[in-house]
């Protein structure tokens, strides 16, 4: 008899339910969000026939958390149903649109037990894998935050201090800069900017880790910082000169934070084995890298084909046909994080001849920008398949062949 369970979480408690294969409550129970919790959900499954060899599948609506993470070590099958889709299974079993934990506990048992083939399971990624995506993921959400308090910044600073924005306007970094958060700090208002010496400039500059140009960096700076512009009240400048230094310990927090997760996610993604595969394409380096491997792990079952992992990543579009109407658009479900990561791959790899022949080609059929580098991704994400499938590195000739030589006899 085939069991399956389903589990309603919550932060302090979780409800679960068994159900056989024609849909019979087999048995219920809520358990705390600890130790004992699980071992009770352990010991229920255990009195239903599950063993090592056939473990009963569990369905729950999240993919993280302890709870999630110790199913996983067990073995077992752990499917994450998305939210909006229990909702839709809701009212096949409550028509009067209750709702209940119970009763959302024994709709994700029943999701396995009718649909099972249509839900994927939680990959079993291995060890190195999660702590990278952990690493990865930290990483890439310090950055998104380092750009928001960087804008913070500029939208306070262009209020009152817009010469101190045109001093630093050729960076690339900007006020991430080391210098510019050096200076700042030391003079966060015009008046104090304007009255700082060549010799304190040139200790900031040197405080920032500048080795050389030194003096000639101070000259640019002092010129720069004295240039006029039309400024405030003594007070207000004051008081706004107070909320930029509260601003820029924001800014200073989240670019440390920045380096130490960039330092640790590359460090662990060079230990991986398919860390040399990776990082022989185009455009991928081991930061990029560790985030692409972050989203699609090292299961090798997780992706039969590379059309899977093209879909995941919102690569391939979507194709919508009802009666005679047609269209071709772009997907919009996909990892938002790997769909990120893979518009920086495939801008970077355009320094590839093929890569780069390859999208010239697609914008010479009419497609705009974004079309074309996410049909470039598309076929990066097949090459990437194939290449960690048979265990192989990148080969251009292979990835992008030349087109065949047309001769005059062949014409004829």
């Amino acid at each position: 008899m085939k069991v399956f369970c389903g589990i309603d979480w919550a932060s302090d408690h979780h409800d679960v339910a068994l159900v056989d294969h024609e849909g019979t409550l087999l048995g219920r129970a809520r358990i705390d969000d600890d130790a004992t919790g699980l071992q009770q959900l352990l010991d229920l499954l255990t009195t239903h026939g599950d063993t090592e060899e056939t473990p009963i599948p569990v369905a729950i609506e999240t993919s993280r958390g302890l709870l999630v993470s110790c199913l996983r070590a067990t073995g077992r099958p752990v499917y994450a149903i998305n939210p909006m889709a229990a909702a839709r299974y809701r009212e096949r079993y409550a028509v009067a649109r209750k709702k209940s934990d119970h009763l959302d506990a024994m709709v994700l048992a029943n999701i396995l037990r009718t649909d099972r083939a249509a839900h994927r399971p939680l990959p079993a990624d291995s060890e190195l894998v999660q702590s990278i995506a952990i690493l990865a993921r930290a990483q890439q959400d310090a950055v998104w935050d380092r750009i928001q308090a960087a804008n913070k910044l500029r939208s306070h600073l262009r209020e009152y201090f817009p010469g101190f924005l045109a001093a630093f306007a050729h960076s690339r970094e900007g006020l991430c800069l080391p210098l510019a958060r050096t200076i700042l700090a030391a003079a966060p208002t015009p008046a104090q900017a304007a009255r700082l010496t060549r010799s304190q400039l040139r200790s900031l500059v040197k405080k920032a880790g500048r080795k050389r140009g030194i003096d000639a960096e101070a000259d640019r700076l002092r010129e720069a910082l004295r240039t006029p512009q039309m400024r405030h009240l003594l007070q207000v400048e004051q008081a706004m000169g107070l909320r930029t230094v509260a601003l820029l310990r924001q800014l200073a927090a989240t670019c440390e934070s920045v380096e130490e997760l960039t330092t640790a996610t590359v460090e662990s993604f060079d230990t991986h084995p398919d860390a040399e595969i990776i990082t022989s394409f185009p455009g991928l380096g081991s930061l990029t890298g560790a985030r692409v491997l972050a989203e699609i792990g090292d299961d090798r079952s997780r992706f039969t084909d590379a059309k899977g992992l093209k879909a995941f990543a919102g690569a391939a579009p979507v194709t919508r046909a009802s009666g005679r109407s047609l269209s071709v658009m772009a997907r919009r479900v996909k990892n938002q994080r790997l769909a990120a990561v893979g518009y920086l791959w495939a801008f970077s790899a355009l320094s590839s001849p093929g890569a780069r022949a390859h999208y010239d080609r697609r914008r010479e059929a009419g497609e705009r920008h974004a079309a074309a580098q996410r049909n470039l991704f598309n076929r990066l994400l097949g090459c990437l398949h194939h290449c960690l499938t048979n265990n192989v590195p990148y080969d251009e000739s292979t990835a992008f062949p030349p087109p065949p030589l047309i001769t005059l006899a062949t014409a004829a």
